[in-house]
């Protein structure tokens, strides 16, 4: 045992080896050294046990390739989502189109105009390159944005309601992901939460009933993430917005999700646009830019000017606000919102949710061949099952899809699960009755090849 410990090659060998300097390339030598320690760590722990009869320079110098190529790759990476879950909060939400990643790497791998006014050569707005898609879009007086709904949640009810109080639906005080609740935000926000109606009902009387001198705004929140069925009743937003101009309050609506079209068009179940929310008149609403918008993570707030400047002059909009690579996505994204059709064929989501059942089979189909072509010896077959939008976008909303189930003699589905996890691009499918399945409602074309060469790495390891 003595006699293998001496055989440890030196840390130093494996620092000057042109093979694992070449893989490095250009990286700190941090990482080779970390991928070294913790192979020699691990040969230690192994001989110590008995279980190491040699001890050979080639083998582990591969096991260090292997260590270093991991530790090489950036931990925040590119998925395949082959979950069928379009808008995956896991998964990154809405992935952005080519061109609109062009725009942003030419705005972040060098300086720009962020708040320089080129006309008159002097500092800018930070938020003028949005402005005018936004009011022309939707007609809204003025913009504001920070970096998610939730932020704008708590800067709108800070600026326009701090110390006052917010009458809010019970039916309508929400839930997000990670627990994050619409009355802990307003209380953060030093607005006092007014509660009323019940749970499945509220009626514009429930509103008026609630109205104080101390009333500071009226909110709906849109529940774009759950749906309340039966015996029901809510308060239309044309409704609410009569009740606060009788009162002269203003209104409010959070609407989650947030979507410049209409989605009865691609036969899904009803969702309010950004545009009709607008028209109906309410003062402010505030929606998501990474979810059925399409673009990067922020809170969009638009409305009318008078309370919008209040809103922008607030504090903790300088702490919420977005930064350069926000503004780029949400550029050019919003730009194709001008021309529908083309909203629908450039940004993936939409192309995801209006792509036919043909669509989806022919990508299923080339799957299939692909795995057939390069001697897959696994099950493979297509079947038709149903998705969902995710994102906490129309809950109740199902995808009809087309799925390609695998099935390898010796693995479980759930092995077959974690091996495909684990390659270079990892692949997120999902099991369904104990048979692995790879969506292809939400697969790109171009991903297809690289989920075949997956399978067939995958059986490498057996």
């Amino acid at each position: 045992m003595e006699e293998l410990y001496r055989q440890i090659p030196k840390v130093d060998k494996f620092l000057k080896d042109k093979d694992l300097i070449e893989i490095l390339d250009g990286q700190p030598a941090f990482f080779l050294k970390k991928a070294v320690n913790q192979v020699l760590g691990e040969l230690r722990s192994q001989i110590g046990k008995g279980e190491v009869k040699e001890v050979n320079y080639e083998e582990l110098k591969l096991r260090v390739k292997r260590v270093l190529k991991e530790l090489l790759r950036p931990r925040l990476h590119r998925v395949i989502n082959a979950t069928g879950v379009v808008l995956h909060t896991n998964l990154g939400r809405a992935p952005i189109g080519n061109k609109v990643a062009e725009n942003l790497v030419s705005v972040i791998t060098g300086y720009s105009n962020l708040e320089y006014d080129l006309e008159e050569g002097r500092r800018g707005l930070r938020y003028r390159n949005l402005e005018w898609i936004l009011k022309e879009l939707t007609g809204a007086e003025d913009v504001c944005v920070v970096n998610n709904n939730a932020g704008a949640v708590l800067l709108v009810l800070s600026a326009l309601s701090k110390g006052k109080e917010v009458i809010v639906s019970r039916g309508e005080l929400i839930e997000i992901g990670g627990s994050f609740r619409i009355p802990d935000v307003m209380a953060q926000s030093g607005a006092i939460l007014r509660e009323v109606g019940t749970t499945n009902k509220t009626h514009t009387w429930d509103y008026e009933s609630a109205i104080n001198e101390n009333t500071g705004l009226l909110l709906k929140v849109h529940t774009s993430n759950y749906k309340v069925l039966g015996f029901t009743h809510s308060v239309s937003t044309k409704e609410l917005v009569e009740l606060g101009r009788k009162y002269g309050i203003p209104v409010y609506e959070d609407l989650g999700s947030g979507s410049f079209i209409d989605v009865r068009k691609l036969g899904l179940s009803y969702e309010p646009t950004v545009q009709e929310v607008l028209k109906a008149g309410v003062d402010v609403v505030s929606f998501s830019g990474d979810k059925l918008l399409g673009g990067a993570q922020a809170g969009i707030i638009l409305g009318k000017r008078e309370f919008i400047e209040k809103i922008k002059k607030h504090p903790l909009n300088r702490a919420l606000r977005v930064d350069k690579m926000t503004l780029s996505v949400l550029e050019a994204a919003l730009r194709y919102y001008l021309d529908e059709k083309l909203a629908l064929k450039e940004i993936p989501v939409w192309r995801f949710l209006s792509q036919s059942k043909e669509d989806i089979f022919n990508k299923a189909r080339e799957l299939v061949r692909e795995l057939k072509l390069k001697g897959f010896r696994g099950k493979v077959r297509i079947v038709e099952d149903e998705a969902e939008v995710g994102g906490g976008a129309l809950p109740l909303q199902t995808l009809s899809t087309y799925c390609v189930a695998v099935e390898v003699d010796g693995l479980s589905p759930q092995e077959i699960d974690r091996r495909m996890r684990r390659c270079q691009v990892p692949v997120v499918g999902r099991i369904k009755d104990n048979i692995y399945l790879v969506d292809m409602l939400t697969v790109f074309e171009k991903e297809i090849p690289e989920i075949a060469a997956n399978f067939l790495k995958i059986l490498e390891e057996e």
